[in-house]
This record gives C-alpha cells, structure tokens and sequence, in this order.
C-alpha cells in the first residue's frame, strides 16, 4: 500500500509537471508583443507571416500530441492502478484476453487518421510560405553564406554589406515582402532568423530562397543553424526591421562610396599595402577583394566578426591585430602590423560610415 501511494504520488507529480510545461508553452505563445522586438530568438513570437505560420502549425502540433499523451498517461494510470496486484487474488493468474477487433481497429485507425491531419495541416503551410507570389514592390537581397559570415547583396539597389541585414517594415494593408535568394560559396549553411521564418539551408550550387514580412520594427537575431565548421556557433545575424523612411535612409547612405578622410590618408596605405585589400572592398578606392566583408561602411554596423563582439575602438584593433582572440578558427589571418601601423588602420576602419 506503500508503494501504491509512492506511485500515485510520483504519477501526480509528473503530470502536473508536463501540464505546467505545456501551458506555459501556450501562455509565452498567446502574450507574443506586439510593440518592438524584443531582441531575442522565440518562435512563439513570429513577427512575419511565415514565422506566424510555423508557430501556429506548432501550437496545432503541440495540442494534438499534448491530448494523445493526457490519454495514453490516464490509460495507464488506469491501468496500473484497476489491475493491480489484490491480497485476495492469492496468486491467482489474472483472466486473459486473447484480442478484442474493436479495440484493435480503433488504435489503428485513429493514428493513421491523426497522421493524416497533421500531414495535411503541415503541407498546406509549406505550400502557402515556399509557393508564395513574388510581388513587383518587393524588396530583393541575396544572401550568401561564407565561412563564417554573411554576405547581404541588394541586387535592385547596388548594395553590398555583412552580417546586418536591413529590410523594410511590411504594411499588410501594403505589403513590403523581402525575398531572399540564398547562396553558399563553401559548405552547407542555414539562415534562421526564428522570429522572421523557419530555417532555410543554402547549399553550394543549389540556390533556395525564402521571404519574410515583418510587422514590427526592431531588431531579430539569428544564426547559421547548420554546423559548417570550427566558428559555426560564431556565425550570428541580425536583421534590422526599419519604417519606411528609415530604410530609405539607410539605402541612401549605403549606395554613396567611402568617405575621404585625409587625416586617416596613413592607414589607408597600410591597407592597400598589405593583403587586406586581397579580400576587402571598399567602393571608390582599390580595394576591391571577395573573400571578406565588404567594408565601404564598416562603421554604420553595430558588431564585426559576424556578431561576436561589438563594433568598438577596442574590439576592432583587437580583430585586426589577432582575430583569433575573438573567433577562434576565423579565416581571416592576423596581419602582424606593427603598432604604428595598426594605429593607423583602425583609424581608417573608423572613418567607413
């Protein structure tokens, strides 16, 4: 009797524990913002169409397995405690049954049916977010996946830049979709932005796109969601949703060349001096690589190295100097500049605005 009451105790405390997880889950879904972002990476916060969809399908998915496990566990639970072992069954065999067609059909059935229904609830989202219309008004990027960095190109608006993708807040009584056409020019990668839209893979010769219509400003992270290599954890994005007026902006800003400063004319030599213009761009000037960033307007982005430190005095000379002090494995090589002419570069890195 003991252990009956141990086991009942322990099957409450379970249950109520799974209940507690599941409703917190459902309540963290239903209380979603609604103002800004919330710079953070919860799927039951979608912010855009597409991510709307998948977190509903979620929810759809997670009631109907949450039901099929209350009545598994009751059945057990009665199970367990009806046919339990009596001091007046004095080692008797219990009776036996030897089959039963209804209860046969029915745990056949019923799964097959609960399949069907969750088969055709996910097909319908995957055809309404991958078979979505490509509007004339949308914006373009293509997103290109390098180890361990993201190269964002606006086709339409001749920008180029790195890791911080800006695209423009979506209006649904005047929807402003960005489409993004995903390329990789090594191994395999994924763009997950959760708030924004599911995880899409982009594989070398296979291009893929996905699109996303934020409702809300703010700024979402996001990652590579597909090991590709030694700094695949490193390997961050953010997205800047801006209004209207914002976005336009940051396209102006963007599209003019680098600043002419003559007072960093010094370390603009030691870059075109050394390899850092072998991989580097900076439009209006020779340096014109495509094995790294962009850099024309480093300065306008909040972080360097793919989101792992902020973009600071500090953390750029130290990127420049040793780049594996911040990314480990980073491919990008430490220049061994004197301290001079290092002086002089970060200074020129902090005129690219």
């Amino acid at each position: 009797m003991c252990l009956l009451k141990m086991r009942s105790s322990t099957l409450r405390s379970l249950a109520q524990t799974i209940l507690l997880l599941f409703w917190s889950a459902m309540a963290v879904w239903a209380n979603q913002p609604k103002g800004s972002s919330s710079h953070g990476t919860n799927i039951f916060a979608p912010a855009s169409t597409p991510a709307k969809s998948i977190a509903d399908l979620s929810v759809f998915v997670l009631v109907i397995t949450g039901i099929i496990f209350v009545v598994v566990f009751a059945l057990l639970v009665y199970s367990v405690v009806k046919f339990r072992a009596r001091a007046t069954d004095a080692g008797r065999e219990p009776a036996q049954v030897y089959g039963s067609t209804q209860i046969e059909l029915a745990w056949t059935i019923i799964p097959i049916l609960i399949v069907v229904v969750l088969f055709l609830a996910t097909a319908r989202v995957i055809h309404a977010i991958q078979d979505a219309p490509e509007p004339a008004g949308a914006v373009q990027v293509t997103a290109i996946g390098h180890q361990y960095w993201w190269e964002f190109r606006y086709p339409k608006l001749g920008i180029v830049t790195a890791n911080e993708l800006h695209i423009p807040v979506s209006d649904p009584n005047h929807p402003t979709p960005t489409f993004l056409q995903l390329l990789s020019v090594d191994t395999d990668h994924s763009f997950w932005v959760p708030e924004l839209g599911g995880k899409t893979d982009l594989i070398p010769n296979h291009p893929n796109r996905m699109w996303m219509d934020p409702q809300r400003t703010g700024v979402f992270l996001g990652q590579c969601a597909q090991y590709c290599g030694t700094q695949h954890a490193k390997m961050l994005l953010r997205v800047s949703v801006d209004g209207p007026e914002e976005f336009a902006s940051w396209v102006r800003a963007q599209q003019k060349p680098a600043v002419e400063d003559a007072g960093a004319i010094a370390g603009r030599r030691v870059f075109e001096s050394n390899a850092c213009m072998n991989c580097h761009a900076v439009a209006g000037t020779a340096a014109d690589g495509r094995f790294g960033p962009d850099l024309t307007h480093l300065m306008s982005r909040a972080t360097i190295a793919a989101g792992a430190a902020k973009n600071t005095h500090n953390n750029l000379r130290l990127w420049i100097q040793d780049p594996s002090a911040i990314k480990p494995g980073s491919l990008m090589p430490a220049m061994k500049l004197s301290d001079a002419d290092l002086d002089a570069v970060v200074s020129y890195m902090e005129t690219l605005r």
